[in-house]
């Protein structure tokens, strides 16, 4: 009797769709109910707040524990420290790289040669808002930006979901228990218990994005169609190519370079890329991946300081599309920029864009800020991007989570915590993952 239950236990579980299978299936479905029915679609949208709201609940909490954990059994804070330079080194050089060749591209190719812009009242109307969030982005400074690091208070951090606040806050409590020694222990073991609890919290919790998948589609496709793009898709094209070139050549000769094979490791993360791309939110993944990176071998202490701090840091994405926006806007207002114009808004984007993950509507933000520093572009001009800001959000946000998902492969085989033979494991075609639990 046992026996048979067993098969029947097992028969289930072969014949139950994964993960993946069942974004596909949630994706397809989201799709005809935006586009045949597209006034039952918009009651949907409650599903996709509801998995982001969950995702933003667990997070928090479940980065502190890893971070902290990761530091504790680091064993020399010395070698915290020198992981987190080496991070920051990594993180700007990419993000500088990325917004150089996306403005030498973009000056090359032209792509918003051939339109015109006239600004209108009703533009600046709409681009308001966001204007109003740039000063204040733009306004901080880096003075600003330091201060926003330390939270008013953790619960504060917490509350707020704030990730760069949560992980400076985990630093302090992982060194101060690692100086402490012997008398931290209980409070070392706690946060390992609790951070079991919330690995397999997030497991159940990720278990319904296929729910939040299938609301983001059928709002999203009701809302604005398949042919929303219109005159603006050679610039929407453009930045999708740009995105793929960043990732096959820059990402994957990283990943080459470090002993990893590009194409399986882009498989490993096959679900994550699917929940991505139609929620067009990274965060939703975060927990997913550091879990997946740390089964494939990076070690515990460079997944917990690495990608948190490269979600806020890391943004190669938006640089790209920075890049490609600045000229593009040029172009259309038929605004000539002078060498010492262009190198001002790089700097000023550069900037502004560090610790920006997390504001509504944070290109337009950041890209009104950056404009700043050459006035002689109309702030109204953005609402040319803002027609097809969700989907130029798609390529961004893939390319932002690609990114930090080879960030921190790249400084394990730097500092030489990467376990290359478990990795080649778990890419392997057929190996079957088993996440910490």
């Amino acid at each position: 009797m046992t026996s048979n239950t067993s098969l029947s236990k097992d028969a289930k579980r072969r014949f139950r769709p994964g993960i993946f299978s069942q974004v596909v299936i949630a994706t397809l479905i989201g799709v005809l109910v935006g586009l045949f029915a597209p006034h039952v679609a918009g009651q949907f949208r409650w599903l996709t707040d509801l998995f982001l709201r969950l995702i933003l609940m667990a997070v928090g909490p479940l980065l502190f524990c890893i971070v902290v954990t990761g530091i504790t059994g680091a064993g020399s804070l010395g070698a915290v420290g020198r992981l987190g330079f080496r991070s920051l080194i990594y993180f700007e050089g990419m993000t500088t790289l990325v917004l150089l060749l996306s403005v030498g591209a973009a000056m090359l190719i032209r792509p918003g040669q051939g339109l015109t812009f006239t600004p209108s009242p009703e533009d600046a109307h709409i681009v308001a808002s966001y204007a109003a969030n740039a000063h204040l982005l733009h306004g901080q400074g880096f003075t600003g930006f330091i201060l926003s690091l330390v939270p008013r208070s953790p619960v504060a951090a917490f509350a707020e979901g704030n990730i760069l606040q949560i992980l400076f806050f985990a630093i302090l409590t992982g060194c101060c228990l690692s100086r402490i020694g012997d008398a931290g222990a209980h409070v070392t073991r706690l946060i390992e218990s609790l951070s079991t609890l919330f690995s397999r919290m997030m497991r159940l919790i990720i278990a319904l994005a296929p729910l939040g998948v299938f609301g983001a589609v059928a709002t999203t496709v009701a809302e604005y169609g398949l042919d929303a793009i219109g005159r603006l898709a050679s610039f929407v094209v453009l930045y999708f190519a740009a995105i793929a070139v960043f990732i096959v050549v820059l990402l994957g000769g990283c990943l080459l370079a470090c002993g990893v094979h590009p194409w399986r490791f882009a498989r490993y993360f096959r679900e994550e890329i699917l929940i991505v791309t139609a929620t067009t939110s990274s965060d939703s993944v975060l927990p997913s991946i550091m879990a997946k990176l740390e089964a494939m071998g990076v070690s515990r202490q460079v997944v917990g300081l690495v990608v948190p701090a490269g979600y806020s840091l890391n943004l190669d994405a938006l640089s790209i599309y920075l890049g490609f926006a600045i000229v593009f806007l040029a172009d259309v207002t038929g605004t000539p920029l002078t060498l010492t114009q262009m190198l001002s808004m790089l700097a000023t984007a550069l900037i502004t864009s560090k610790g920006a993950h997390g504001v509504p509507g944070i290109a337009i933000v950041v890209l009104a800020a950056t404009l700043a520093a050459a006035p002689s572009i109309p702030l109204s001009s953005l609402v040319l991007l803002l027609a097809v800001d969700w989907f130029i959000g798609i390529a961004r946000a893939v390319g932002n989570l690609a990114g930090n998902c080879v960030a921190p492969v790249v400084m394990a085989a730097w500092t030489g915590a990467l376990d290359r033979e478990q990795a080649r494991h778990m890419l392997a075609p057929r190996a079957k993952m088993e996440l910490p639990s």
